[in-house]
């Protein structure tokens, strides 16, 4: 690492400590940039990771997609360029050194439209690539995104200059060896986007069962292309997908409220009790109301 990198990345480490004074995920003037402080190993926690850049600076993170396991630290990015329920856990962190990560949101549009400006010559045809990629992080891309953390300082400036470094980041992102994975995602009518399509439509109806027939029709694909596709994108099946999206749902009713496990079953999609309490205890490691209240200690 140059002496440049190093002292770009505590230059951005610096304004992550500065405008988050403590543990968690902190929003910013600047749209879809968030910050995040985190002085301690922290349990895994499952979520849908939006399409996003997520910088580390300092630390280390452990990310499990179906059974996939990506591992990433200070120097490098994470990127998703759909809608994804992963499990993710800060393994190294403490107080004296926190995990320090810069996270920026973006949509399939801003890709398309970058991808469309820099007139980048795109192949339909190509097979999906995995929809989650870990990198490490090139000297213009570090430069871009000091750029972008510096207008916290200046927030006068946010409105004019925030849109085009967010470009600058993305378009040094698909100059990347894994461009292609974001790529893909954004052109209409490629593989991916049309995985796109599909992943999109069991999130927002993830509740209701499906037929595989009804996916097949969004994708435009044959069945077995339509399988093949969607785990090279999720490393999961369509039905593992949904499971995923329905226990992270589950568990996150039953940390806000103090709903019956049968209703909360019931109201991501579940008809059997004891089914939805088997896969809760398999996907988290403890049964639903274990989990909860261990949780709940956790957190007071």
């Amino acid at each position: 690492m140059s002496e440049k990198t190093s002292k770009q990345q505590r230059e951005i480490s610096r304004l992550i400590e500065h405008f988050s004074n403590q543990d968690g995920v902190h929003p910013t003037p600047i749209p879809s940039l968030f910050l995040i402080r985190e002085s301690i190993i922290t349990e895994p926690i499952s979520r849908v990771n939006e399409p996003s850049f997520c910088i580390i600076l300092q630390g280390e993170k452990e990310m499990l997609l179906g059974e996939e396991r990506f591992l990433y630290g200070a120097g490098h990015y994470i990127v998703a360029s759909v809608d994804l329920p992963v499990t993710g856990q800060v393994i190294k962190a403490s107080t004296e050194s926190p995990y320090l990560a810069l996270k920026l949101e973006f949509t399939s549009g801003q890709i398309l439209e970058v991808l469309n400006e820099a007139d980048i010559q795109s192949d339909q045809r190509k097979n999906a690539k995995r929809a989650m990629f870990v990198s490490e992080v090139e000297p213009s891309l570090l430069d871009a995104v000091l750029r972008l953390a510096s207008l916290l300082k200046n927030p006068k400036h946010i409105p004019v200059l925030a849109p085009l470094f967010k470009k600058e980041i993305i378009y040094w992102i698909l100059q990347s060896p894994h461009g292609e994975a974001l790529e893909q995602m954004a052109l209409e009518g490629s593989n991916g986007s049309r995985i796109r399509g599909v992943i999109d439509h069991i999130v927002n109806n993830y509740e209701e069962p499906f037929r595989i027939e009804e996916l097949t029709q969004i994708a435009n694909m044959s069945a077995s292309s339509l399988h093949r596709h969607f785990k090279e994108v999720t490393a999961m099946s369509p039905i593992q997908f949904q499971k995923q999206l329905r226990l992270q749902e589950a568990r996150r009713l039953l940390l806000s409220d103090s709903t019956d496990i049968a209703n909360v079953a019931f109201k991501v999609g579940y008809e059997s009790q004891s089914q939805f309490s088997r896969e809760y205890s398999r996907m988290f490691g403890f049964p639903p109301r274990v989990d909860i209240n261990r949780l709940r200690e956790n957190y007071v």
